[in-house]
C-alpha cells in the first residue's frame, strides 16, 4: 500500500526528484539503467505502467488522492505518494502540473536495433531532433499512423523527458525505440544489413515525391527526419538510398518537422 504523505515545506528530501533534479540527473548518464523519468497526468502514467514501468514516487494534489489519481495510486504498490495543494506544487515545480499528478519511474532498459527492427516495415530515424516538444509529437504521429519502431541519434532530445512524454500522450511507451549508433555513416550501414531502403525528408534538387511510386513500394523503409530548421546534412544524404520530399504550395519552403513527419507516415505507410 502507497504511504500518504501531506507536505507544505518545500525543503522536504522527498520532493528532490520533481523539482530539484535536473533531466541529466534523472536521466544519469553514467548509469542509465538506475535513471529516473518525471510522467505526467493520468493517461501518460496509466500508460507507462501499463508498458511496465516501475513507479518510485508520486506527487499529486492533495484533492487528487481521493480522485483521479486514486486508481493510479492502487497500481503503485508500497511508493511513497506526496500530496500538497495546487499552489504549493506549482511553486515547488514551476509549472502546473497538467491534471494534478506526477509520477517518477525506473527508465527501462534499452533495446537493442535488432531487436526494435526485427518485426518493422516501418521505422524512422530522428537525427538531431533537439526540442522535446517535436520529439513528444513525432512519437504521437507515428503511433498513430502506421510506424513500427523509432531510432533516434545520441544527439537527439530525450523521449523520456517529461514534456516529451506528455506530448506523445504515453505513446512513447508503446512504440519500441532505441538509440542508433555510429550516425550516419555505421548507423545506415546497419540498417541497410537488416534489410531497409533508408529515405531522408529534404527539400534537395535530387529529391522524389512521398508519392513516389518506388518509394512507396519498399518493404522495409526507414525515414529518416532532420532537425529542426537546417534539417538533414549533406553527409547523411549523400548515405540515403532515397531523398524525399512534400511538394510545397504558396511559396512555403518547409514545415515543422513534426508535422512533416505526419505527413510522410501517412503517405509512405506499409500497404
Amino acid at each position: 500500500m502507497a504511504h500518504i504523505i501531506s507536505v507544505t515545506d518545500t525543503t522536504h528530501e522527498g520532493l528532490d526528484l520533481f523539482c530539484r533534479l535536473t533531466e541529466a540527473q534523472l536521466r544519469n548518464r553514467l548509469e542509465p539503467e538506475k535513471g529516473i523519468f518525471i510522467a505526467e497526468s493520468p493517461k501518460v502514467i496509466a500508460a507507462a505502467l501499463d508498458a511496465g514501468c516501475q513507479p518510485v514516487a508520486m506527487l499529486t494534489e492533495q484533492r487528487h488522492v481521493e480522485g483521479q489519481a486514486r486508481a493510479l495510486i492502487e497500481r503503485c504498490g508500497d511508493i511513497p505518494v506526496y500530496a500538497g495543494s495546487g499552489n504549493f506544487l506549482q511553486t515547488i515545480t514551476g509549472y502546473e502540473l497538467t491534471r494534478g499528478v506526477l509520477c517518477a519511474m525506473r527508465r527501462p532498459v534499452l533495446r537493442s536495433i535488432e531487436d526494435v527492427c526485427r518485426d518493422a516495415r516501418r521505422i524512422v530515424v530522428l537525427d538531431n531532433v533537439v526540442n522535446a516538444t517535436n520529439t513528444g509529437a513525432i512519437f504521437r504521429a507515428a503511433a498513430a499512423l502506421g510506424i513500427d519502431a523509432l531510432l533516434l541519434s545520441s544527439t537527439c532530445s530525450d523521449p523520456l523527458n517529461r514534456r516529451s512524454v506528455r506530448v506523445s500522450m504515453g505513446t512513447v511507451f508503446q512504440l519500441p525505440w532505441t538509440y542508433i549508433d555510429n550516425w550516419p555513416l555505421q548507423g545506415i550501414a546497419d540498417l541497410h544489413s537488416l534489410g531497409f531502403k533508408v529515405a531522408a525528408m529534404a527539400l534537395s534538387d535530387n529529391s522524389v515525391a512521398i508519392d513516389d511510386e518506388r518509394l512507396m513500394a519498399e518493404q522495409r523503409l526507414a525515414i529518416v527526419m532532420g532537425t529542426e530548421g537546417d534539417g538533414l546534412p549533406a553527409s547523411v544524404l549523400n548515405l540515403c538510398d532515397y531523398v524525399a520530399r512534400i511538394p510545397m504550395s504558396r511559396g512555403v519552403d518547409s514545415l515543422n518537422v513534426a508535422a512533416a513527419a505526419a505527413v510522410a507516415f501517412w503517405q509512405l505507410r506499409a500497404r
